[in-house]
């Protein structure tokens, strides 16, 4: 897919926003320029005249693509500004905000790995340990739970920095913890989990039988394993330049994330359109730069037989601290199923932990154990069966597709906020709904790492041997290229489960997924926000839920 036809295909996407929820544009940029005013038919037939609406999003689509390539990106529908000068210094913003934040991912993924490197280092392929453990937990943290937190503490509590706005460097801080923190700790364990991979291969046994000093082998197994996680370093640059809605919300960011997404709520297309293709176009390049650095980390091992990845060894089970985690959260799930979720006692409302409510009450008055264990179902359970359709669809695309930019990048770059609106404008504001939306992206990860390690095995001799001997393109996928790409991509699918879980959380705290009554954790987070001063257990309980689920993702191994 070209450039410029991905802009196209998203730009038809997005223009078709309106008329995929059955809305009348002009009715909905009506009432968001003036909330008060009738939008009677006189006032909608001048609207449209004055913008010149299209008629249908096709026409609409070609005629902003005429313009925009002609550097006119067109007219807000709602404000009256040029697109150019609303877009552009957003752009500037969320890059800002994106890039430092992946510049600390960055640095603490490799703090989280380097107990790993130096393990294998040793000759030992265990990898984890104790930071393994945290870098789960920060996986899981979720990322608006920290920038609330950030502002009800540190900024109102403390004092130390500002709540809001974008103005000079201390505005930084806080968002950028909320969007690294957890992004440091998904991608440390991609890069330990790569680390384990690589000290498992043969040269790692020669170098240290030749007696190659270990500061050498440390650094050798380093670079062996950041040209698996490159590319996906500069996927989460790109996601998170996309991914930023909620968090610049939070703290009134001016970035592009809260531009856009508050252009599609107010369906001014022109906006949304030149966000959209500004990421698309992006989400090109990082793509692209992602293979260039591959091959070029690979060096001259990247030709043709210059490679011997191996079958990965056989990994340790799950351990004692990851079935202990995970038979404490099932005993809380079950104490709170024989409990009733929906009762409601008024009297008891934000009521503390107590004998009558262990974990508290809401602002209802129901019992938090009780719901923590309704909502326990449609939040692991889902984030479960998203994790298993997207490894499968993220393996197939991987292994199809060749080491170049295509689909997986383009489809990166919209942001998840974008994409459930969309879903959501057709089939309405639902758990299901979230579901897709999150299903359309979650894919992308694991089929850029599967296409990553691929090349690698087309690039060892065992596969080329196999290859110029008359095997077969599926004999070569069951036997040469699924047995080492699976086991990796297969863990990495396990550690997202609570990414999953988190983004199906943020849609709901958006309106964009679970209902207001849902038991679902994301939910539950979203409506105990609003009390986190009052009652912080509401924020707390889905939160630590979330992390236990991580931390046992994080530790859980995946052998032959």
């Amino acid at each position: 897919m070209t450039g410029l036809g991905a802009v196209a295909g998203t730009g038809l996407l997005v223009g078709a926003l309106p008329w995929l929820s059955g809305d009348d544009p002009a009715r909905t940029v009506l009432r968001a320029r003036e909330v008060e005013r009738e939008p009677d038919p006189a006032a909608l037939d001048a609207l449209r005249e004055q913008l010149d609406l299209p008629a249908d999003p096709v026409r609409g689509t070609v005629a902003w693509l005429g313009r925009a390539v002609t550097g006119d990106l067109g007219t807000s529908w709602v404000s009256g500004q040029p697109v150019a000068e609303v877009v552009p210094p957003a752009l500037a913003v969320s890059a800002t905000l994106s890039g430092t934040a992946a510049a600390v991912a960055v640095v603490l993924a490799v703090l989280f790995a380097w107990p790993a490197v130096r393990r294998a280092a040793d000759g030992r392929a265990d990898g984890g340990g104790a930071a393994g453990v945290l870098a789960a937990a920060l996986a899981a943290l979720p990322e608006f739970v920290l920038a609330v937190l950030g502002v009800a503490v540190v900024a109102v509590g403390w004092g130390l920095l500002p709540t809001s706005g974008f103005t000079g460097p201390e505005h930084l801080v806080l968002p950028v913890l909320a969007l690294a923190l957890p992004a440091g700790g998904l991608l440390g364990r991609v890069l330990a989990g790569a680390v384990r991979e690589a000290a498992g291969e043969a040269w790692v046994r020669t170098w240290r039988a030749a007696g190659v000093s270990r500061a050498a082998v440390q650094g050798a197994v380093a670079r062996r394993a950041l040209t698996v996680v490159v590319p996906q370093v500069l996927l989460l640059l790109v996601g998170l330049l996309g991914a930023g809605a909620v968090i610049e919300a939070v703290f009134d960011v001016p970035g592009l994330g809260r531009v856009a997404l508050a252009a599609a709520l107010a369906q001014d297309l022109p906006v949304v359109q030149a966000a959209v293709a500004l990421l698309v176009l992006l989400g090109l390049a990082a793509g692209g730069a992602g293979v260039l650095l591959h091959r070029a980390l690979l060096g001259p091992a990247g030709t043709d037989g210059g490679l011997s990845p191996e079958l990965p060894p056989p990994a340790p089970g799950a351990g004692r601290w990851a079935a202990g985690l995970l038979a404490v959260l099932l005993l809380v799930v079950l104490v709170g199923v024989l409990r009733d979720p929906a009762a409601q006692d008024l009297g008891d409302r934000l009521a503390a932990p107590s004998w009558a409510h262990p974990l508290g009450a809401d602002a209802l008055g129901r019992d938090v154990l009780a719901r923590f264990a309704a909502g326990a179902l449609p939040s692991v359970g889902l984030a479960l069966l998203i994790s298993a359709v997207v490894l499968v669809v993220g393996v197939a695309a991987g292994l199809v597709g060749r080491e170049r930019a295509g689909l997986a990048d383009v489809l990166n770059a919209l942001p998840a906020v974008v994409v459930g609106i969309a879903v959501a404008a057709v089939a309405g504001p639902s758990l299901a709904g979230a579901a897709v939306a999150v299903s359309l992206v979650a894919w992308i990860p694991l089929a850029v790492h599967t296409r990553t390690l691929a090349a690698e095995v087309r690039a060892s001799g065992f596969h080329l041997a196999a290859r110029t001997s008359g095997a077969g393109r599926w004999h070569l996928v069951r036997h040469h290229l699924l047995p080492v790409v699976l086991p990796p991509v297969g863990r990495h699918a396990l550690l997202r489960v609570p990414h999953t879980a988190l983004a199906l959380a943020g849609l709901s705290f958006l309106g964009l997924g679970a209902g207001a009554e849902s038991p679902e954790w994301g939910r539950s987070l979203a409506d105990g926000v609003v009390y986190l001063e009052r009652a912080p257990w509401l924020v707390a309980v889905p939160a630590a839920g979330l992390v236990l689920l991580g931390v046992v993702a994080g530790l859980v191994r995946t052998g032959r």
